[in-house]
């Protein structure tokens, strides 16, 4: 597998992290959208990170859908295959991942455009406030479910982005949350400091 895009994204940082913990071999390219566009849209005609390049040549666009197709070739996935936990997790995994597109259109909001839509602005803002509230509230001693799993590495992968990006302080409960994580070894093998475009 060939695994697209650099690690400072979370959407990238969540696949690679979920192909370590899986054992699974793979090249990675960290290609930008902005530094190799041609190269990304041969692939990915969304022209986004993450793309996945599956042995046999087919090209994965979407962060969930790449790692639906990998847990489905293991034999413990890391989000439950069926009932009601894998709908908290599905659910959990959701906000870190809408946090983490709130984050992004929020810094290319502020990085593209020398004046800012202020309505946009501030909905994003407060979007990723009301995220970060609605997580600290649920927040855990450990992880969310038990063990480490995709809903945890989602979060993780985009409190990273908000405060690297934004330099955003995190609630306490998140904070710790985020030390956790990034103290596994996984977290940092699959790790790039956030680079502006």
């Amino acid at each position: 597998m060939i695994l697209i895009g650099q690690y400072d994204s979370p959407f990238v940082r969540r696949v690679g992290i979920a192909l370590r913990l899986y054992g699974m071999g793979f090249d990675h390219r960290p290609w930008s959208v902005f530094g190799q566009a041609d190269q990304v849209a041969a692939l990915n005609p969304l022209m986004r990170v993450p793309t996945l390049v599956l042995e046999d040549g087919l090209v994965l666009t979407d962060s969930h859908m790449m790692l639906d197709h990998l847990d489905r070739l293991v034999d413990a996935p890391l989000f439950p295959r069926t009932g009601m936990a894998r709908t908290r997790a599905l659910r959990l995994a959701t906000l870190g991942t809408g946090l983490a597109e709130k984050a992004v259109s929020l810094f290319y909001e502020r990085r593209l455009h020398e004046v800012t839509a202020p309505d946009w602005e501030a909905r994003c803002a407060r979007q990723i406030g009301q995220v970060l509230a609605a997580l600290e509230s649920e927040c855990p001693a450990a992880w969310w479910f038990g063990a480490l799993g995709h809903a945890d590495i989602a979060v993780a992968c985009a409190l990273r982005f908000v405060t690297e990006a934004h330099g955003m302080t995190l609630p306490p409960g998140l904070a710790a949350f985020s030390i956790r994580a990034e103290a596994l070894p996984v977290f940092a093998e699959i790790c790039q400091p956030f680079q502006a475009p």
